[in-house]
This record gives structure tokens, sequence and C-alpha cells, in this order.
């Protein structure tokens, strides 16, 4: 009963540090990017980037695939293997020497370039990438557009529409600030007419009054002189009686 019993604790035991050792131990996985979708027009070159991400060292057994799906299609064809530090290129298929490894494993790039484009080109293109013992991880898909002229991406419309829009707005901003700064300037001119314009009043109430003083003094100045004159006159008057009576 006592040997049993500790063997069944031994083998607890075990189970739990195996169960530990696999949660503690990082799990190997290879990531691999490319872009989502890319643009060519028919003869000319488009470049499929391929770069990726590995916990291990390069290894010389590393090795990288791309695949071919053409549009419409479900079935994929191997057109490009990289193995043993030597490129395998296509020369039989579609892309038949059009097709250039200008890819590094050791800078981790696995890109290639397609020549001469042509309309059955259209596709998904995927990259595949082992780096040994590091072989666990998901590819990675582009998009490949063959056009007769490259369309201008929704990415670009919508910043010239969005630049668009704030160059409206800065330039109402900048009419509505000079429309602004136009208004307070004739404001502030007309109150400092308006206020010239209380000044010069004043000055003429005061003129005015000064004014009419004179007036006044040349009427009183008028009768001093007429009485003056009657007098004189009464004076003269009553010399001429007085000889009349002396005759």
């Amino acid at each position: 009963m006592g040997s049993q019993g500790s063997s069944g604790r031994e083998s607890v035991f075990l189970l739990a540090v195996l169960v530990s050792t696999m949660v503690l131990t990082p799990t190997l996985a290879i990531h691999v990017y490319t872009d989502r979708e890319i643009h060519g027009t028919v003869g000319s070159k488009v470049t499929l980037s391929c770069t990726f991400w590995s916990r291990e060292w390069i290894s010389d057994d590393i090795s990288i695939t791309w695949h071919f799906q053409p549009e419409y299609s479900r079935d994929s064809i191997s057109i490009f293997h990289y193995a043993k530090g030597q490129p395998y290129i296509d020369n039989v298929g579609t892309f038949k020497e059009r097709i250039e490894w200008i890819g590094d494993p050791s800078w981790k790039d696995g890109s290639i370039v397609i020549h001469n484009l042509e309309y059955t080109d259209n596709g998904t293109f995927t990259c595949d990438v082992k780096n040994p013992p590091d072989i666990v991880g998901k590819t990675s898909q582009v998009v490949l557009y063959v056009f007769e002229n490259v369309p201008v991406r929704y990415g670009v419309v919508l910043a010239a529409v969005i630049g668009g829009v704030l160059g409206l707005v800065l330039v109402i901003l900048v009419i509505a600030y000079l429309i602004r700064y136009c208004w307070l300037r004739r404001q502030a001119t007309l109150q400092r007419r308006l206020s010239a314009m209380e000044k010069g009043k004043l000055r003429l109430g005061r003129d005015s009054s000064k004014r009419r003083q004179p007036p006044v003094l040349y009427a009183m100045l008028d009768h001093s002189r007429l009485t003056k004159s009657a007098s004189e006159k009464k004076s003269k008057g009553g010399l001429g009686d007085s000889r009349k009576d002396r005759k």
C-alpha cells in the first residue's frame, strides 16, 4: 500500500513538472510581413516585399517560398523558392524569366520583383518563411492589381479632400479675421471722429458766446455816441438862442 501511494505521488509530481515546463517554455513562432495590396501597370514591374521576424538566429536551412493564386481561382502554384543559400526561380510557368530575387535572409528580407506585368498576374501572392527550428507561424499575403493606368488610391483621394477642406476652413478664418479687423478699425475711426466733432462743438459754443458779446458793446457805444451828439446839439442850440437874445 505504501509503495503504491509513493509511486502515485511521484507520477503526479512528474506530470506537474511536465505541465509547468510546457507552460513556461515560450512557443517558437516566426512572423512574416507583406503589403496588403499593390498596384502596377501593364509592362511595368513591381516589388513584392516580404520581411520576417524570428526568435532564432538565421539558420543555414532557412527557406523562403512564394506562391501565386490567380484571380478567380482556388488553386495556387509555387513560383519561387529559396533554400540552402540558393534561389530557385520558376522558368517554366507564366512567370518564366520575369522573376528577380532581391532578398537577403541575413537581413530578414525575402522580397522578389516581377517584371513585364500582364493582366494574368492579377491575384494573391503568399510569402512563407521557415527558419529551423523556428518553423511555426503564419504566412503573409499581398494582392496584386494590374491596370492599364494606375488608379488614384482611396487614401490619396481622402487626404486630398481633407487637405482641401482644411485649406478652405483656414481661408474662411483668415477672411473672418480680416473682416473683424477692418470693422474694429472703422469703429475706432468713427469714434475718433465723433470725439473730434464733440470737441469742435464745444469750441464752437465757446466761440459763439464770445462773438455775441461785441454787438452788445457796439450798441452801448452807439448809444453813448448818440447821447453825446444830442448833448452837443443842445449845447449848440443853447448858444444860438443866447446869441439871438443878445441881438
